[in-house]
């Protein structure tokens, strides 16, 4: 089986993962109360597989799929105002075809970008527990397996950042993640023949709205990973 195979078979193993009772109900409750402006929707309510290019020099990894935003969708970062930041982002340093992802059939195509997260399922107030983490921590460390092309990770957020670390630190490719930071824009080097790792601030609506992360900001992410991706 190729890579690309390989990764579709795992995201239908995440979109029918049962592993965490809490978040699995709590997806199942907002999709059938839904939000009064997506009334109309059938929400997706379940795990939310990963998306892009199978091929992808850049990984993202973000936090977890927003209630009313990708437990809606289907889709990471599509459907809510944290997306509509990232992909302008993406669009406007060559990542995406265009700058807004609204549904899964929207005609949105990733070049060069796989986008995943720590956790899969939407948690009650954007927080998953340490064990729900853990229990998803699997899948991230086969994806990293499995895009071999990978030459530079952006980690949105601290719980993506440690995240990442720590799959690396079970797969023995670093010895602890003590010596890497969190900060914005951030480039950690984690040793020979490992992809670059840029840390970032989360483009959550509370981070976006504040200023504590601007869109010029986001981009300078993205220029950063462009230059390191070649």
């Amino acid at each position: 089986m190729d890579a690309a195979a390989a990764l579709a078979a795992l995201e239908q193993r995440i979109v029918s993962c049962r592993r965490c009772p809490r978040l699995i109900a709590h997806c199942a409750a907002v999709a059938e109360r839904k939000r009064r402006a997506y009334q109309d929707w059938e929400y997706w309510g379940k795990p939310v597989p990963s998306f892009g290019d199978p091929s992808a020099k850049l990984m993202i990894v973000g936090l977890a799929p927003a209630a009313h935003g990708a437990n809606r969708t289907g889709r990471m970062f599509t459907g809510d105002k944290s997306g509509d930041f990232l992909y302008r982002a993406l669009y406007d340093t060559g990542f995406a075809s265009q700058p807004e992802s609204t549904s899964r059939d929207d005609g949105m195509k990733l070049s060069g970008v796989w986008i995943t997260a720590a956790a899969r399922c939407a948690p009650p107030g954007n927080k998953p527990s340490r064990e729900e983490l853990l229990a998803c921590r699997s899948y991230l460390e086969r994806e990293i397996e499995l895009l071999s092309s990978v030459r530079a990770v952006v980690a949105l957020g601290r719980i993506a950042f440690d995240s990442y670390l720590d799959c690396l630190c079970d797969m023995g490719r670093i010895q602890s993640r003590s010596a890497f930071t969190f900060g914005h824009n951030v480039e950690h080097r984690l040793g020979p023949r490992q992809p670059a790792l840029i840390s970032s601030y989360h483009p959550s609506q509370q981070n976006t709205s504040t200023g504590r992360l601007t869109y010029p900001m986001l981009k300078a992410v993205f220029v950063r990973a462009r230059k390191l991706i070649g």
